[in-house]
């Protein structure tokens, strides 16, 4: 049987060292993220503006220093924020091996985005006090710094650099196969051009009933689609097969872990198994990526001496581009339906409260700007 949807073989993995150990495509996202943040702050530290003011206040060789507090602010706020509001039970749950605390077991969940922005915001306030000068003069010489700026001049940074890491960290979702999209077409039956299939949608399946007994059973909290008997019969014995490569003594669920990396491979076994989805990671990618970065430069280019305005625009342009993004975008599976009061998910009351915080940012800039008070004509202090 010929599908008209994209079946999504991608292999997360970018080069295996060890078991699960390996380079993979979502951490090279992040990287790749900071590393484009780096060469515009670094670019736009060098350049001045018409009035012969610097564009922002980050003196070039500090660059690195601030991308170092919003590389730790990113992962510690994104990576706390899952714990606390979608696993908290990697909280408690001590683990016998490396490395411990679930907690820093980021190969297990992922992070949480809305609180990797609120861990920049305060990695930003840090920013924001500068640094001791590199060479600190005489002994008796009055203290300075340099960089010294305001918050809501590094966040407006924040919001011209964040979208290419949100870009590029929403493909590589895609590439995983995670944070999947509503269906569209059910398992067999052909699903619109635009439509993707992902294969890892079948982790949801387990190989023994829950009375101990032979036969398929499915995750009542997972995204996995029904399957009739005969497809059930043949993910079976798919996974039996893929079992039997992966040693004698393999579990049906590393049988079925290896059919899925393995999706190349398997495809056409596969393809009939699997659902037709919408594409919501590429959705928010665009959105969250190429429509936010386009929004933020233009309103920061016009308004870059309202501090805050960018911000705050950006807060309020996000929260909603995500709010409409989410529609396409299946809930969180362990929340059940009571994760979305008011047939919102969690991510989208997020967003709500994102969208309330810029429209307040962006009043307070505004404002601060009209009365005269814009840290923005104040000269940077430095030594």
């Amino acid at each position: 049987m010929t599908l008209a949807s994209y079946f999504n073989d991608l292999t997360p993995i970018v080069l295996r060292i060890s078991g699960d150990f390996a380079i993979r495509w979502y951490g090279l996202s992040y990287v790749a993220g900071f590393v484009i943040a780096w060469a515009i702050l670094f670019s736009l530290a060098k350049r001045r503006g018409s009035d012969g003011a610097p564009l922002i206040r980050i003196p070039p060789h500090r660059v690195g220093d601030a991308l170092m507090w919003l590389v730790f602010g990113t992962i510690a706020g994104g990576r706390l924020g899952y714990c606390i509001f979608y696993e908290p039970s990697l909280l408690i749950k001590l683990s016998k091996d490396f490395p411990f605390w679930g907690v820093l077991a980021i190969n297990k969940g992922g992070m949480a985005s809305h609180f990797a922005i609120l861990g920049c915001v305060l990695a930003s306030w840090r920013i924001s006090r500068g640094w001791k000068p590199l060479d600190s003069g005489d002994a008796g010489a009055p203290a300075t710094r340099e960089g010294v700026s305001t918050l809501r001049h590094v966040i407006d940074m924040l919001a011209i650099t964040g979208p290419f890491g949100l870009f590029l960290g929403r493909i590589a979702n895609f590439v995983n196969g995670e944070l999947l999209g509503k269906v569209v077409a059910p398992p067999g039956e052909s699903g619109p051009a635009w439509s993707v299939q992902f294969p890892t949608e079948l982790l949801g399946w387990s190989g023994r009933r829950a009375d101990g007994q032979p036969g398929l059973v499915r995750d009542a909290l997972s995204h996995a689609p029904e399957l009739s008997l005969q497809q059930q019969s043949a993910l079976d014995a798919l996974v039996r097969t893929g079992a039997s490569i992966v040693g004698p003594d393999a579990t049906w669920r590393q049988g079925l872990r290896y059919v899925i990396e393995n999706a190349a491979r398997f495809k056409s076994e596969l393809a009939p198994l699997t659902s037709s989805r919408h594409p919501s990671q590429l959705y928010q990618a665009l959105a969250e990526g190429l429509i936010l970065a386009a929004v933020s430069w233009v309103v920061w280019w016009f308004y870059r001496k309202r501090e805050g305005v960018t911000a705050g625009v950006w807060l309020m342009v996000y929260g909603v581009l995500r709010i409409v993004t989410e529609l396409y975008r299946l809930p969180d599976a362990q929340f059940g339906d009571a994760g979305r009061p008011l047939g919102l998910s969690r991510g989208q009351w997020f967003s709500v409260g994102m969208v309330l915080a810029g429209a307040a940012l962006f009043t307070w800039a505004i404002r601060s700007s009209r009365s005269g008070r814009n840290p923005a004509d104040t000269p940077p202090v430095s030594g």
